[in-house]
């Protein structure tokens, strides 16, 4: 089969396009012809080998975690899709053997996997992923739309949802509105939540699309100081659930505007890992700061849903050939985009 892979770490130059054996499936798996596979950070991070991905290569390895495309083959002990579903993956497999997959918390797995980095992903023609790992899709969503859904919206969903139980009184900080994340995070705490979003973005031009998205308010941090505006649009309140992505760079601002009672909810540290902690404040506000690495295998259908009725929508700035990766891999370093980047795979 036709895949984009690479067998050493660097630029964007050691990715080959080529012929790759297709991917053998056992009774519990799926193998899924790739139509579209949106690209992460997380691809970024392993094709150069930083940040706790880098590899000793045995073979060539294929990038890509968030897939959609058609199951051809279905393992004997399959049951949830079959062959002919058109399906998007979770990236994330969990080991469903460990204490905390028995019970019923796959996202605290001891052992989990990560499709395109621990395993082959979806930079390819074929790919094959536990059946578990498979959800059906409605008529209504593309494979483009529905490969830009799950390494963002799953994350958004967990902190904004379920784990900070956003309520429609309550007002959420998103940062960094332009980013996969932060395009699917405005959406959930508007259009699921129903609560009054504030986003974070570096341009007018972007901060006019976190506004279609739902963004009450968009605050321009090349511009503007970020702590002092929000301060103004709460009244001095601050806000109740702040959604970082970004790391470092966002906790300067975010964490001194979160409000008395307040959720810091963390996914990402794409601009640093560090940052200062005021212990006492946070006890004194009875705040809380959590971290959320993607979701539980039961959240994926529900966004698969509620982007099927068009309650929430993947937001795909662009797609590439597959032949072609390498130039989306430069566009994504480039960050001149809004939303996600999709390799399409004829």
């Amino acid at each position: 089969m036709k895949a984009v892979y690479l067998e050493e770490h660097g630029g964007p130059e050691v990715l080959k396009y080529g012929d790759v054996p297709e991917p053998e499936i056992g009774p519990n798996d799926v193998r899924v012809r790739v139509r579209a596979c949106a690209l992460n950070r997380l691809d970024l991070f392993t094709r150069q080998g930083v940040r706790g991905t880098r590899m000793e290569f045995s073979g060539p390895h294929v990038l890509g975690g968030d897939v959609a495309g058609d199951v051809v083959e279905a393992g004997s002990e399959v049951t949830r899709v079959r062959e002919g579903d058109r399906v998007v993956i979770n990236p994330k497999a969990a080991c469903r053997q460990c204490d905390y997959c028995l019970g019923g918390d796959d996202e605290l797995c001891l052992r989990p996997g990560m499709l395109g980095s621990t395993r082959n992903g979806g930079y390819a023609e074929y790919v094959a992923v536990p059946g578990t790992n498979a959800v059906a899709l409605p008529s209504t969503l593309g494979y483009e739309e529905a490969a830009s859904l799950p390494t963002v919206f799953l994350p958004s969903w967990t902190i904004l949802v379920r784990r900070a139980r956003l309520r429609a009184w309550e007002t959420a900080l998103i940062v960094s509105a332009s980013s996969g994340v932060g395009s699917a995070a405005i959406q959930v705490a508007k259009r699921v939540s129903g609560a009054k979003v504030i986003a974070t973005t570096s341009s007018e031009e972007k901060a006019a699309m976190a506004r279609d998205l739902g963004a009450d308010a968009v605050i321009d941090y090349s511009k503007e100081d970020a702590a002092s505006r929000i301060r103004e649009l709460t009244g001095g309140r601050g806000v109740d659930v702040v959604l970082d992505h970004v790391g470092s760079d966002a906790w300067a601002y975010a964490m001194p505007s979160l409000a008395k009672g307040g959720r810091y909810g963390i996914c990402g540290v794409t601009s640093g890992y560090k940052a200062e902690l005021q212990m006492g404040l946070l006890f004194l506000k009875n705040q809380t700061v959590f971290g959320a690495f993607m979701g539980r295998m039961a959240d994926l259908p529900h966004v698969v849903d509620l982007a099927g009725r068009g309650v929430i929508r993947g937001v795909v700035h662009r797609s590439f050939p597959l032949a072609e990766a390498g130039k989306a891999h430069e566009a994504m370093e480039a960050l001149g985009f809004f939303g996600k980047l999709v390799l399409t795979v004829p």
